[in-house]
């Protein structure tokens, strides 16, 4: 046991998910299994905790969601760099627990930041998470804790505030909307990115067309057009088998479009993604465009090289 418990503290070290579920599935029986990830709640060592939290996101259920609340207020006590660490993992368990109990300690959570005016980055990841555990019942608790806060603070409640209210063709039209302030649709984006359901990727056309109309900002300076379209590429590679094969000829030809002109952005983020989407919507002749906009840095050249051989049908050596 203790080198299982060793196996799923390296694996989440590593973020490496997949594995960490395969470890938890190797615990043994539930009770057996939930007894050792408690234990490791009590242990000194921020990553041991995160893992234990990890663990229990996995088993899952009523049980797991009410420790995992209790856990999140002993976190939040310790006022220090490894509780918030652990702190960031029960709000992204809670995420993936089904039921009720995990979606009310969330609403819990986001009351206390809004009554504590807290910043962007700490509401986002609770924005996030409430997204994976909508419900109709949350909208009338958003827009009550919205009123309480100040609008800066906001952050992507923002987005899930708009992914709530409106339906898949009202959204497609919002994100069509020239008038609508770009960093609000990126809140959009962002909030997307934890969990894009079939009938809400179908909006995704919408929002490549309107980074077409911020194509020269994005490419000239950071900030808010070029932060823009580097979600988009964040979220549609993220879901790359679910959209991109799914993409009529006109929205396919937009985005590759898109992606030629952002390789060459300033912002390395924004150029990155742009690269690695022409990888998959790209032609033969893009590679020629990767080449000449190679950055320097040797970990981003590489994924400029890595796109332009695989335009160009050279197998990997």
């Amino acid at each position: 046991m203790e080198q299982l418990r060793d196996e799923l503290v390296d694996a989440c070290s590593w973020g490496e998910e997949d594995r960490a579920r395969e470890v938890v599935s190797r615990f043994g029986v539930e009770p057996r299994a939930r007894a050792m990830l408690e234990a490791m709640l009590e242990e000194p060592d921020g990553l041991v905790r995160q893992a234990a939290v990890f663990g229990l996101g996995v088993l899952g259920g009523s049980a797991s969601a009410r420790r995992l609340e209790q856990q999140l207020a002993l976190e939040e006590a310790r006022g220090d760099y490894d509780g918030d660490s652990v702190v960031e993992e029960i709000i992204r368990a809670l995420g993936r627990i089904e039921g009720a109990d995990a979606r009310a300690a969330l609403v819990r959570k986001l009351e206390r930041l809004a009554a504590a005016g807290s910043e962007p980055r700490d509401v986002n990841p609770v924005a996030t998470a409430l997204w994976k555990r909508r419900h109709p019942d949350l909208l009338p608790i958003l827009r009550r804790t919205l009123e309480q806060m100040d609008p800066k603070d906001w952050g992507a409640l923002e987005g899930l505030l708009v992914l709530l209210e409106k339906t898949p063709d009202e959204l497609h039209a919002w994100a069509c909307e020239p008038l609508v302030p770009v960093e609000r649709k990126t809140r959009v984006l962002t909030v997307l990115e934890a969990d894009l359901p079939d009938t809400l990727a179908a909006t995704l056309p919408s929002f490549i067309s309107a980074a077409s109309f911020l194509v020269e900002e994005a490419v000239s300076q950071e900030g808010e057009a070029s932060r823009y379209c580097d979600r988009l590429f964040s979220l549609l590679l993220r879901y790359r088998e679910q959209v991109l094969s799914a993409l009529m000829e006109e929205a396919r030809t937009g985005l590759r479009t898109l992606a030629r002109r952002l390789v060459a952005s300033v912002d390395p983020g924004c150029a990155l993604g742009a690269a690695v989407v022409l990888k998959h919507v790209g032609r033969p002749e893009d590679s020629a465009l990767l080449d000449a906009h190679r950055p320097a840095e040797p970990a981003l050249a590489k994924v400029f090289d890595e796109a332009s051989r695989v335009l160009r049908g050279i197998p990997r050596g």
